[in-house]
């Protein structure tokens, strides 16, 4: 590499240098043992252990809501949700309403009062459809159907979050649903018990329906909590959410409360969903802020299994080593999709900035026609080596 005329001192320098050089930038390229450190990073495994306490709360609620519809045939969807609306107003609209300054209850609703609305009307809704779907359709097409949340969020997330994924992270989609039909596969199998479904269509529609609103309500609790607050979303859930279900309640369901027979079990189920439902709203926005809308719906497939195993010792199901095995599938998809950072192209002019929406954006004058600009950045950094030489 060097010149054979190069003068001694020069020479006498250069190896100097390089006996001086510490071993480490000499090092070839790292080892096996630091690329799976790499990979399984304290990050990623909290944001799994985390993704799991949520699909545990979710195994909950259908434990909770299993017993009230099939032993105390106690079919209440809008009650059960206007339960958790208002824990959710007595803790987080009640904590806006001390604030002061601008994130004072008043204030937020002045600028944008009818964005939470119509979220929360989603929100609703989703709930709504997707319990009420139990009644008409089988567990399996339920299972299978409520997967329909992961593609419209990948959508959304694309096209409004300007979220844009790598082929890992398609990769680990598709073995996560890959592992979710297998474990309804499965069910097949072994003849778990699947429902009437004697209005299969209606309930198959009414999946999607909800899936499809969970998507949208999904994406936009990211941005909120991600911009905004958390405290903030949760208030608006509380007060819109509550106000909303009330009235829907009174219209639809006062008739089936009536017919409810009322006892301390009914109660005691009704506080542990209510619980359950509570811990869900509070603690998805913490996960989705670490992670993503997309990350924190793949780690919710888990329940379905955690349901299951629940039900080998409350509910007598057969079991089956297919069950462990979709579960390591579905694991396996989190870790390849949560493994490698998604990135996001910014464009101020690709949507309105959720936190001005009140008052009047101005534009800066051009002496020329705008260009688009759009740069990438890591939603989750990775701080790559610098390239090491070598001097030969």
């Amino acid at each position: 590499m060097f010149s054979s005329e190069m003068i001694p001192s020069q020479q006498n320098h250069v190896v100097t240098t390089i006996e001086t050089m510490p071993p480490e930038t000499i090092t070839s390229s790292p080892t096996m043992v630091q690329r799976i450190r790499k990979v399984f990073s304290r990050e990623l495994l909290v944001t799994l252990a985390l993704g799991q306490v949520l699909s545990l709360l979710i195994c909950g609620i259908g434990l909770t809501s299993k017993y009230l519809a099939d032993d105390y045939h106690a079919n209440t969807p809008v009650f059960q949700s206007f339960l958790n609306y208002i824990l959710l107003f007595l803790v987080y609209t009640t904590t806006l309403a001390v604030r002061q300054g601008e994130e004072n209850l008043l204030a937020i609703l002045k600028r944008r009062w009818w964005k939470y609305m119509i979220l929360g009307l989603i929100d609703i809704e989703a709930n709504y459809l997707v319990i009420k779907a139990y009644q008409y359709t089988t567990l399996t097409s339920v299972q299978l159907l409520d997967c329909f949340t992961i593609p419209v969020v990948l959508l959304l997330s694309w096209f409004f979050l300007l979220v844009r994924y790598k082929a890992v992270h398609f990769v680990g989609v598709g073995v996560c649903l890959l592992g979710i039909g297998l474990m309804v596969g499965t069910d097949v199998l072994v003849g778990r018990q699947q429902g009437l479904g004697d209005h299969k269509l209606l309930g198959d529609l009414l999946v999607l329906g909800g899936a499809t609103l969970y998507g949208i309500s999904n994406v936009c609790e990211e941005f909120i909590v991600k911009n905004l607050s958390r405290v903030e979303f949760l208030g608006m859930m509380g007060l819109f959410g509550s106000f909303f279900s009330g009235i829907q309640l009174a219209i639809m369901e006062h008739k089936e409360l009536l017919r409810v027979p009322w006892d301390w079990q009914i109660g005691l189920l009704y506080i542990g969903f209510s619980a359950c439902m509570f811990g869900l709203y509070s603690f998805m926005p913490v996960v989705i802020k670490r992670s993503s809308a997309a990350s924190v719906n793949l780690s919710l497939l888990t329940a379905d299994l955690y349901s299951l195993f629940c039900g080998l010792l409350l509910f007598q199901y057969k079991f089956s080593g297919l069950y462990l095995l979709s579960f390591v599938i579905i694991m396996m998809g989190l870790v390849l999709y949560t493994s490698s950072s998604t990135y996001v192209a910014q464009d101020p002019r690709i949507y309105k900035q959720f936190r001005n929406a009140g008052h009047p954006i101005t534009d800066t004058p051009t002496l020329g026609p705008l260009e688009p600009s759009v740069t990438y950045t890591s939603l989750r950094q990775e701080i790559e080596e610098e390239p090491r030489i070598r001097v030969a």
